[in-house]
């Protein structure tokens, strides 16, 4: 060795580095190393909030917010006719004329709950949980399409680059889980607009970003150990590599080594987790769940199982409903596929007393128009185009409030017309539900202090518990 000059060595190194992992060594899941070392934990010692976990339920394409959670009789009256130029006046869509033809909504409205919230047909199941949720029907965003609009909601700007919520959260808060990502990312559906960029950890290091974990097969890419490697051969190698890069001070390669360590463990906890044999019959039933078949509802009891080990923050992005064209067909079998599920979540996190730290989020990008999109050229009729200036969210538990309806828009569903809320103010609420101030949460990069809601946003403390 001794031989061997500086340069050499350097070089022997970073063989080890990128080849002497078996396995575990190309995994390098950034977002598992907070929880191995002191030095990783919250870099800004915030929190204190009601809320230590967050489950995100993204409905990925924009639900239509006038078919589900905002009964317009207006919109039934004035079907067939275009819509009056004093609504959108210099409004332009995608798809459709602004003076289009109403739609009034598919589905018929019914109260639930002592609080008597007005939900649709499609979801009797949330409306079984309706007192403990707060429905926010005057949310509404900056971006007009799906992957500008999905990356706005999720880290704050439309262009891909910044931080996503989740890492901003477990950036503030530091570790919650030992051997499992504080930041998962699990998609039901075949993908979405955004990418990758909606759990991408940004300017934030590496070790923040999201981990996605796969439906089917290893919950991670070679969790599992190839054929004829064993636990006591990975330790040695990784002991070994661990030697060679202790050799350096540089504190990523100390990331590195967390970052190895980590994975190593992860090999048995992640299966683990992904393991719902230990649920019972009554549990599974609740969410309408197969544990065998990747399912929204075998998403949402992987996301309580992992909450109860500690997790931070946990994203579920069901994709699909994007409804330019029949949007009752499209509705009805989303709703099919999440609201049993949805419901469940908050009624299992509250019987098992989690509901009260852990924030509960549905909801999509933006919204869908009171007007039809009919166009034969494309195939597409009775349909709905994309809608940002209003449309509605709901969360549980983590120190909102249950059984508020919170916001209105106008009589044809188009502009918000009491209580206005922005994204960025939504941003700003599920942080400081955390017990994390958005205007201080920040990090310094390219020579200013960034955060979640840039320069905007403000904490909408009428639905604070």
């Amino acid at each position: 060795m001794n031989k061997i000059n500086k340069r050499n060595l350097h070089i022997t190194r970073r063989h080890f580095f990128e080849e002497c992992g078996v396995g575990v060594g190309k995994l390098a899941l950034a977002g598992l190393l907070t929880s191995s070392s002191p030095r990783l934990a919250g870099a800004r010692g915030l929190g204190g909030g009601r809320a230590k976990h967050v489950i995100h339920l993204f409905m990925a394409g924009a639900p239509s917010q006038l078919d589900l959670f905002d009964y317009k009789p207006e919109l039934v009256k004035l079907e067939g006719q275009p819509l009056p130029p004093s609504v959108y006046k210099n409004q332009r869509y995608a798809f459709i004329r602004a003076d289009a033809a109403v739609l009034g909504p598919r589905f018929k409205f019914q109260k639930h709950g002592q609080c008597g919230m007005e939900l649709s047909e499609m979801l009797p199941h949330l409306g079984s949980v309706a007192d403990e949720i707060c429905l926010v029907k005057s949310v509404s965003t900056d971006q007009f399409n799906h992957a500008p609009a999905q990356i706005f909601w999720n880290t704050g700007n439309g262009q891909p680059g910044r931080p996503a919520m989740g890492s901003w959260v477990v950036y503030g808060l530091g570790a919650g889980a030992k051997d499992l990502p504080d930041f998962v990312v699990m998609s039901t559906g075949a993908g979405i607009s955004g990418g990758a960029a909606n759990w991408s950890s940004g300017f934030l290091p590496t070790k923040y970003a999201g981990v996605r974990l796969r439906n089917s097969g290893d919950p991670i890419l070679d969790v599992s150990s190839p054929a004829g490697v064993d636990a006591k051969l990975q330790r040695e190698t990784l002991d070994l590599l661990g030697t060679l890069n202790r050799r350096d001070s540089d504190p990523e390669i100390a990331s590195r080594i967390a970052s190895y360590e980590l994975a190593f463990r992860l090999q048995t906890s992640a299966p683990e987790v992904m393991d719902l044999k230990s649920e019972s019959k009554e549990t599974l039933a609740l969410y309408g769940c197969d544990p065998n078949k990747p399912s929204f509802a075998r998403a949402c009891l992987l996301a309580r199982r992992m909450i109860e080990r500690g997790v931070r923050f946990v994203t579920i992005y069901h994709e699909g409903w994007d409804a330019h064209s029949d949007v009752a067909g499209t509705s009805r079998n989303k709703c099919k596929e999440t609201d049993q599920a949805s419901a469940a979540l908050v009624k299992d996190l509250k019987q098992r007393g989690l509901l009260d730290e852990t924030l509960v989020i549905w909801g999509g990008e933006f919204g869908r128009t009171p007007m039809v999109e009919n166009n034969p050229a494309l195939g597409r009729s009775q349909g709905r185009d994309h809608h940002p200036q209003a449309y509605t969210m709901w969360l549980a538990g983590g120190g909102i409030k249950g059984g508020v309806t919170y916001g209105a828009t106008d009589d044809l569903g188009f502009h918000v017309v009491e209580n206005k809320v922005h994204v960025h103010d939504l941003q700003a609420t599920i942080l400081h539900c955390l017990g994390l101030n958005h205007e201080k949460l920040t990090y310094r990069y390219s020579g200013r202090d960034f955060r979640l809601t840039d320069v905007h946003g403000s904490v909408v403390k009428d639905i604070l518990s």
